[in-house]
């Protein structure tokens, strides 16, 4: 008898034990949670993302036949509304940070949908660009804005590069997308856009199982302090020089050396996979070195790259040079993710929590007032010079940002 409750007794304990567990784990991801949801959320933004820069830029080669002054004037339409991000942000401010974002990936899909099937013409084209602009560029602000919400003091930069290290993770199943499918699948342009947009309407409703918070403040301005005029600064140097890059670094390979999607889908996988440990480690760099370490390296870099973009062609023959401007693409596209040092700056350094996102709206505006007009300029100066000419013009841009970056104080 006794040997018998001593068995009961232990099957007893035993589901105790399965049943604290089960408890404890609910509960670790419970505190969690919107965190978590967060980090399902850059699952999907990535693969869509993976998907639309990759075939992006052979999309308007191959179907709109643009030479390179027209892709830069393109940049302007495109850019658009990220300098109107303010007032957008304004508008919709009285939704909280979590719904605009839920907008912003509608509009994306509704950008991705469009060009997919609504773009028989330029002008249509450029109408559905524009929208899936819109709805990046909202949620652009906004990523870095509700990561740090849901982080401690101390950790921002860890918890954004875990974010970013996820987003980067997803970007490699958009670039297989693109690569299995136009090399082995008969994938085509249309059919890739459908299903960025889908991916999108996925991170929409996973930003909507988070808790959406009743913002303070029913009004996005403007913020402009004194303080935070280095930012800015450091804002509009950082767009001219990632607006070359984005602009032309592609079409060098696109028509120079006739690079296709899926190559592009193939120096994407590597771009991801040596991001997915510059991510973590540029994180960990930010809490323990800081900003001003982080960026001014970047600028170093950045310089570098610049002159291999420029020289290459004359230095080496053209499979060697070649070689050299795909490293070079791959390089600067790993440091993308810089970009939180300069969110996690504003962070520290705010007068008051509320001041942030604003902040960080207004920098994104300041970043594509200069971006607008940097492709048409960056057009004619390749048309007229060839395009070596431009990233030499980049390179005393990113000199420019080392000397910002080292003026960086965190008080």
């Amino acid at each position: 008898m006794k040997n018998g409750e001593k068995l009961n007794d232990n099957a007893i304990i035993k589901k105790q034990r399965i049943k604290e567990k089960i408890t404890n784990l609910y509960d670790r991801f419970n505190n969690d949670r919107d965190f978590k949801l967060f980090l399902i959320v850059g699952l999907f933004t990535g693969i869509a993302s993976g998907i639309n820069s990759t075939v992006f830029n052979n999309f308007l080669s191959d179907t709109y036949k643009l030479t390179a002054a027209a892709r830069g004037i393109v940049e302007f339409p495109r850019e658009l509304p990220g300098v109107l991000i303010v007032a957008v942000l304004g508008i919709l401010a009285f939704l909280g940070d979590i719904k605009i974002a839920i907008v912003g990936m509608i509009f994306a899909a509704l950008g991705m949908v469009g060009l997919g099937l609504f773009s028989p013409t330029f002008t249509t084209m450029l109408l559905w660009m524009m929208i899936l602009s819109l709805g990046t560029h909202i949620f652009m602000p906004l990523s870095a804005g509700i990561g740090m919400n849901l982080s401690e003091h101390g950790n921002y930069g860890a918890r954004l590069g875990r974010y970013s290290a996820y987003n980067l993770v997803a970007t490699i199943i958009g670039y297989a997308i693109v690569w299995l499918g136009f090399e082995y699948f008969k994938l085509t342009y249309q059919i890739a856009f459908v299903l960025a947009s889908v991916f999108y309407i996925f991170a929409a409703f996973f930003l909507g199982l988070m808790k959406s918070k009743k913002p303070k403040k029913k009004k996005v301005t403007l913020v402009f302090k004194k303080k935070y005029t280095l930012y800015y600064c450091l804002s509009v140097v950082n767009g001219a020089r990632k607006q070359i890059f984005l602009t032309f670094a592609p079409w060098v390979l696109i028509k120079e050396y006739h690079v296709t999607p899926p190559t592009f889908a193939k120096l994407g996988l590597i771009i991801a996979v040596l991001s997915i440990f510059t991510r973590t480690i540029v994180g960990n760099a930010i809490d323990k070195k800081g900003e001003r370490f982080v960026l001014s390296l970047e600028a170093i870099v950045l310089i570098v790259i610049c002159m291999g973009y420029s020289f290459a062609d004359y230095l080496f023959s053209p499979s060697a040079a070649v070689i050299i401007i795909a490293a070079c693409y791959v390089i600067d596209n790993s440091l993308s993710v810089v970009e939180m040092a300069r969110s996690t700056y504003i962070k520290k350094i705010a007068i008051c929590p509320e001041d942030v996102i604003p902040t960080l709206s207004a920098g994104t505006s300041f970043d594509h007032v200069i971006a607008m007009s940097i492709p048409f300029v960056g057009g004619i100066l390749w048309a007229t010079m060839g395009y070596q000419y431009v990233f030499i013009v980049a390179a005393f841009i990113a000199a420019i940002n080392l000397f910002l970056s080292l003026k960086i104080r965190i008080y």
